[in-house]
Parts: C-alpha cells; structure tokens; sequence
C-alpha cells in the first residue's frame, strides 16, 4: 500500500510511528506553504533530513567557523575539494583533522532534530514515502532515534504557542545595550550570540540547544528588553534600485504619462516571464533528476549494483537539453544537471 496522502487526514506523528515500527528505509517527502522537507530513513530511524528553507550547503562549516573550530580561510579551502570531489563536507572537515566526529555528529544532531520538530506545527500539508535503497555513509555513519523525536515533537508542540507568532527561525535580533548583570548564564551564552547578523536558526546550532530551549530564552531576553528584532537587509543590484527609485518617484508624483506606465507595466511582465520560465525549467530538472535517482536504486535493487551510465534506466535530457550528468563512486552515486550554464561545478548545478 503507498504512504502518500494528506497531513489533515493522517498525523506526521502516525507516519512516523508507522515507519518506525515497520522499520521502513526510504524517503518521506513533506510538502506544505511553510516548506519542503525530505526525511531520509534507514531501518525506520532518522538518517539525515534536508529543508528549503534552509538548503545551505556549507552551513555546517559556517557555525564551526562561527564557533571558532576553524578559520574562514579553512573552509574556503574545504568548500573548494568538495566541489571536486562531491564529498560531504563533514567527512572532508574530519579527514583533514578539522573537526573532531564529536562536533560534527552535535550539530548535524541538532539541525536534524529542529527540521524534524518544525514539522509537528504543521496543520496543512501532503506527504509521501518512497521505499528506496538508501546506502549508509560508510565514513560518517549518522542516524537518530525516531521514537525519540517523535515524543520530542510532541512535547515541543504542547508548549510552542507561547513562542509562535514572536520568533521564528528567519528572526535577526540586535543587542539593544551591553548590559548582562541582570541574566542568567543560559541568558548569557545566547545573547552573546546576538550579532545582527546570525538569525534565530543559527543561534541554535551555535548555542547546541534545541529549537524549542532557545527560542524561549531569546524570548526572555526580548521581553526583558536586552534585544530587538531587526529587518534583514536585502542586497539589491544598481539596477534594481534605479529601477525601485523610478518606480517610487511615479507613484508619489502621480505625473508619469499612461504611455510610460503601460510601458514599464509589460517590461515587468516581460521580466516576470523570464524568470518564471528559469524557476520552472530548474523545478522540472530537480523533478526529473528525483524520478531517474529513484530508478537508479531500483535498477541497483534488482542488479545488485549501480549501472555504469544511464543509459539502462533511459535518462533522457534535462530542461535545456543536454544529458544529465551522472557519476558512480565507492559512497553511490552523483546525479545533476549542469543547468542553465551547461558547465559543471557552477552555481547554477541541479542536484
């Protein structure tokens, strides 16, 4: 029978037990407005998660940086072998005596555990489980406790409407003065941590506490006063602040003729096409490379090992044409689509 419906009619908290206790491999997929949220299982236990709200590849190696375990410089060096190789960044930043399995596996814990748990505030939402080989990572072999985070969601949730509403992961604070005599150690650490720079995600994984314990003692310090919340600053190019000051300028004056108004009305419309076009060429790369990864396991399922090419699962062309790209190493397999560049190791590669 398929795992696949809606979040209304069957719990996160009941799929979770489910997979548990059947001990299922594969990948839970949850979709809602909030987020995107892959849930990777081996033997029904909790192997890795990933988040679109907070795809950052090189995240772990910007809060070991943060906490001082290294410099800038090591992780710019790190980040490029991982291009090159496609290793994982935690195995690399170990292999080369940069951080210990201990720091690593602590906040790989922690960010696994706070995707997990946001999902238990979710009201709407569908979901669907995959049951697919999934190879276990043979130099950092990572898995956390279903059952565990299941009773851990739970709790968070009877307790999480106090905190909802005032802070969120994205929340940037500030200090507002410099003054800690009145605060508690636990008060301390996080306001040290208040830079107007790391958000409330951040805090976390700096702090090693979990989502729940750390946003009620921001909460603390925010009604105490110490901090405020702050808008992130948005980076925009000249052009678009030309573009924003023109725009601004015609509406406060109300003098701009209709023929200019027309105008920049279909230029945007016309900007509005481009990217929509670029957003669903890479959402349909990204659907299709999950449908070929998944054929890719199964032809491993019934051949007993990865294919060489992939011609034998036919592959066919991403959005721009070309073929996928597809790699086999002694950890499984590499697949991506070189995107809209058509060159490898861009920024614009779509795994």
């Amino acid at each position: 029978m398929a795992l696949e419906g809606s979040l209304t009619d069957f719990g996160l908290a009941d799929i979770l037990q489910l997979i548990y206790f059947q001990r299922k491999t594969g990948v839970l997929s949850l979709s809602s407005r909030i987020d995107k949220v892959k849930l990777i299982f081996i033997d029904g236990n909790i192997a890795g998660a990933e988040s679109k709200r907070r795809i950052d590849d090189n995240r772990l190696g910007k809060i070991l940086v943060k906490k001082g375990v290294f410099k800038e410089a090591d992780l710019q060096s790190v980040l490029e072998e991982q291009r090159k190789t496609h290793a994982k960044i935690g195995n690399i930043l170990i292999k080369r005596g940069l951080a210990t399995r201990e720091a690593v596996f602590e906040i790989l814990n922690n960010q696994v555990t706070e995707t997990v748990t946001q999902l238990f505030s979710w009201k709407q939402g569908t979901y669907e489980f995959n049951a697919q080989g999934i190879p276990p990572d043979k130099e950092f072999p990572f898995s956390l406790d279903t059952q565990h985070l299941l009773m851990e969601g739970l709790r968070i949730v009877d307790e999480w409407s106090v905190i909802k509403g005032k802070i969120g992961l994205d929340t940037l604070f500030q200090k507002k003065s410099d003054d800690s005599s009145q605060m508690s150690e636990d008060e301390k650490e996080l306001f040290g941590y208040v830079d107007g720079e790391n958000d409330v995600s951040t805090i976390i994984d700096l702090s090693g506490r979990d989502n729940f314990e750390a946003s009620k003692i921001l909460l603390a310090l925010l009604d105490k006063g110490a901090i405020e919340t702050i808008e992130p600053v948005i980076v925009t190019s000249p052009e678009e602040a030309a573009a924003e000051m023109r725009s601004g300028g015609s509406l406060l004056n109300y003098a701009v003729p209709a023929a200019i108004v027309l105008s920049l009305v279909l230029s945007f419309i016309m900007i509005l096409f481009t990217y929509s076009g670029l957003f669903s060429r890479n959402y349909k790369a990204s659907v299709l490379i999950e449908d070929l990864r998944y054929r890719v396991e199964a032809h491993k399922i019934e051949h007993a090992a990865y294919p060489d090419t992939l011609a034998p699962v036919a592959a066919g062309v991403d959005p721009w044409g070309r073929p996928f790209l597809y790699h086999v190493n002694e950890a499984g397999f590499i697949l991506l689509s070189a995107g809209a560049d058509g060159k490898e190791g861009t920024n614009d590669d779509i795994y």
